[in-house]
């Protein structure tokens, strides 16, 4: 199996996982823009009016997981993120949170809240 077929599945799992967890998927792989800047985003989902940004990442072990996300990805996150509050005015009162769920092995999940804050 290649690179893009194991990230398409660990999103499959995520979005699985989010679900069973009382969330709603409510976009995936959200890109706008072009170039360097361009925002992407692996999951927006909403919970208890939260609007949640999620970064999916899936490693040999869970550390690698959660440092693989860098701080060029996150600000890509945040571009998707004001991309979508500008499409979708309904969610204009809900919180926000950047999330990450982690995936490592066979199906060792982990759920991060608030993974990073807005900078």
């Amino acid at each position: 199996m290649n690179k893009k077929a194991y990230g398409n599945r660990a999103e499959f799992l995520a979005r699985l996982f989010l679900r069973l967890k009382g969330y709603q998927i409510l976009e995936k792989n959200l890109t706008c823009g072009r170039g360097t800047t361009a925002g992407e985003v692996d999951i927006i989902a909403y919970h208890k009016n939260t609007l949640v940004f999620v970064e999916v990442k899936r490693r040999r072990k869970l550390e690698q997981a959660f440092y693989a996300i860098s701080v060029k990805q996150q600000k890509r996150i945040l571009n998707a993120a004001k991309f979508f509050f500008a499409q979708h005015s309904e969610f204009q009162g809900c919180d926000i949170r950047f999330d990450a769920v982690l995936i490592a092995g066979f199906f060792q999940i982990v759920h991060i809240k608030n993974a990073w804050q807005e900078t």
